[in-house]
């Protein structure tokens, strides 16, 4: 039998989806290059049929913010291993519609470029498109970041790459200051070490937003793989590399981050930090001496590799991916731990408790902190009224800590909570700057506007952007660019424990003065993984049954309100209106409450949960802990068990 006939006999068996056979046939027609047909004829002589069925059910999504996924398959085919790099990459990486591969990322770029040379000539303009890439460590990052300039170059642009790894946020920042129309980041952030992805910056220095999300999907959706071929052999020749100067323009803007730099003299900060191979070490680092910490680094983590050897994941969420930091400062005696993902946009820290051992910390809890203490010091600095002001805002998601909404209000500023993603973070600044351009008038230079005077003028003629944070370990200090960062988020942090130690206390007793305030917070988080083609069908029926059949009691605990931002309008603290989407926030009886979504970059469904109880003394603070732990693991065994009921 051919190869086409072993497709069509796996089809009618029902070993191979119909859209698999369409595609994969598809691919087999295609003028690929020898190592992608020997690949392709390997795994079908094989007869591996779900192997191919995850390749090819779909083209991989470009969705609203670009795409990741694969790029080495579950099983490999020969051709594309073929030589293993000294860190452990394949030679090619797997073929596949439905991988990240330079077939599915050279047809992304050309969509990319298409929808911009459109917007530029909507917009009057002459200009070439101009787009910045950077990459991080994982397989391939280099390779897709070469080929995605060269191929950007032949379509006629202009293309701008660093001379190695770099961080996102400092890609987000260099789209600005370089005045690029667009840039992509390739990085899976901190996903398992067989996937890396592709993420697209506007001319903000922001990830895409409607409606230019929507046009760039449908420019990529068009581009046939036939349209790919020219491109895959790479020309970087015109490609621009960028030097020492980026970086320092860069580390400039992120030291702003420290509000008041002079307490790292007033107490002696002992750190230990790791960037867990990826890339925050190009940044951090030097932040953080600058600054006057007294810095250890894990020295086997330093190292740049995509196999992430150390660590089960390379995710600071993760206990285990500090493990070796938090080692190092028990032995040590160090106060704090911090750690970035491999793209260096999320911080993970622990801090010394009054116990004297070293203590995770969430990423709700670290952007609590971060929130109160940013806020009093800008007070303090005389940046914002000693009452606050509903002209400066905190913007956060609507699946992060209620505790932050209620440290906004008692500081007697505005909190904004927008969808998931930084993306609608930086949107809201977005807007902010554009009605203080508006208001100041032709020949008004944002950027170029000292930060301090900027601050005065958006209180003045709209709102200034205080602070933003995720639950999901992403900070942001000021919108000098437009993406979580996690090389400010360390000296932010840092900052914090900094003074936290001036005044004699721990990190943990400052978040106890703060619980004592507001009353006491506690989040979880439910993380249900399905891959796969079968996967993502069982994703789509939770989130469809739960707009169909919303749950109306957890144990004896009734749901009193289902929030469905599908198909109500909801809108933010600006009046604004909320984009629909699949998200769900349920209210319980007692006060508790959880938002359900499917994650945006990883095969699951997600739950987040917030429990709080009241505290009117100190004395109850140990009590109150205590109950909301146990409700929150109960509640939170109920309705995982009801989605997964609701998957099958």
């Amino acid at each position: 039998m051919t190869p086409t006939e072993k497709i069509s006999q796996a089809a009618k068996d029902g070993k191979l989806m119909a859209s698999a056979a369409d595609n994969l046939n598809a691919w087999l027609k295609a003028d690929l290059p020898a190592w992608a047909q020997q690949s392709l004829a390997e795994l079908i002589e094989r007869g591996e049929w779900s192997e191919l069925n995850d390749r090819f059910y779909r083209y991989l999504e470009f969705g609203t913010g670009g795409m990741r996924g694969r790029t080495m398959g579950k099983v490999a085919a020969q051709a594309e291993t073929g030589t293993l790099s000294a860190t452990g990459s394949p030679e090619h990486a797997a073929v596949g519609s439905n991988l990240l591969n330079e077939f599915t990322l050279t047809r992304a770029v050309v969509g990319l470029y298409h929808y911009m040379a459109r917007y530029l000539a909507g917009q009057k303009s002459s200009a070439k498109p101009k787009i910045v890439i950077a990459h991080d460590v994982r397989h391939f990052s280099r390779h897709f970041c070469e080929l995605a300039a060269s191929t950007w170059v032949r379509l006629g642009g202009e293309a701008v790459i660093f001379d190695g790894p770099r961080s996102t946020p400092q890609l987000s920042f260099s789209v600005r200051h370089l005045k690029a129309h667009t840039g992509v980041v390739i990085t899976a952030s901190h996903n398992p070490p067989h996937d890396n992805g592709f993420k697209a910056y506007f001319t903000d220095g922001a990830q895409v937003t409607p409606p230019h999300d929507k046009g760039i999907i449908a420019e990529v959706d068009a581009v046939p793989l036939s349209a790919v071929q020219e491109f895959l052999t790479k020309d970087i020749s015109q490609v621009v590399t960028l030097g020492r100067q980026a970086d320092d323009d860069y580390l400039a803007v992120a030291a702003s981050a420290a509000l008041d730099p002079a307490v790292f003299k007033k107490t002696k900060l002992r750190v230990v930090y790791t960037n867990i191979h990826g890339v925050g070490g190009v940044s951090t680092v030097p932040l953080l001496l600058h600054a006057g910490v007294d810095l250890s680094e894990v020295k086997e983590q330093v190292a740049f590799d995509a196999r992430f050897p150390t660590v089960k994941s390379p995710n600071p969420e993760n206990a285990d991916a500090l493990a070796l930091a938090v080692a190092l400062a028990e032995k040590g005696g160090h106060d704090l731990v911090m750690a970035t993902d491999p793209d260096a946009d999320r911080m993970g820290a622990a801090v010394r408790n009054k116990a004297g051992k070293i203590e995770l910390l969430t990423g709700n809890q670290v952007g609590a902190l971060l929130a109160d203490y940013r806020i009093a010091k800008y007070k303090e600095l005389g940046w914002i009224p000693a009452a606050g002001t509903p002209s400066a805002a905190i913007v956060k998601t609507f699946v992060t800590t209620p505790l932050q909404d209620a440290v906004g209000r008692g500081h007697g500023v505005k909190v904004i909570n927008c969808l998931t993603g930084f993306k609608w973070i930086a949107a809201k600044m977005r807007v902010y700057e554009e009605k203080l351009v508006q208001a100041m008038g032709p020949g008004f230079d944002y950027d170029a506007t000292p930060f301090r005077e900027r601050a005065t003028l958006l209180q003045q003629h709209s709102t200034f952007y205080l602070f933003g944070t995720e639950e999901s370990y992403g900070y942001l200090p000021n919108d000098m660019l437009r993406d979580k960062d996690g090389n400010s988020a360390c000296l932010m942090f840092a900052e914090v424990a900094a003074w936290v130690k001036s005044r004699g206390l721990t990190v943990p007793e400052y978040l106890d003065e703060i619980y004592l305030k507001y009353g006491f917070f506690l989040e979880g988080v439910i993380n249900i993984y399905y891959e796969g083609a079968s996967g993502a069908a069982k994703i789509k029926r939770i989130l469809d049954t739960y707009r169909s059949a919303p749950p109306k009691a957890f144990g004896e605990t009734k749901v009193t309100k289902f929030q469905d931002f599908g198909r109500e309008k909801f809108y933010d603290a600006d009046q604004e209106l909320i984009p629909a989407q699949d998200l769900y926030l349920v209210t319980l009886a007692n006060g508790y409450s959880f938002a359900a979504r499917g994650s945006g970059t990883e095969p699951k469904m997600k739950f987040y949960l917030f429990a709080q109880e009241p505290v009117k003394s100190a004395a109850d603070l140990s009590a109150a802990k205590a109950k909301a732990k146990a409700t929150l693991d109960a509640l939170k065994a109920l309705i995982e068990a009801d989605a997964r009921q609701r998957a099958e």
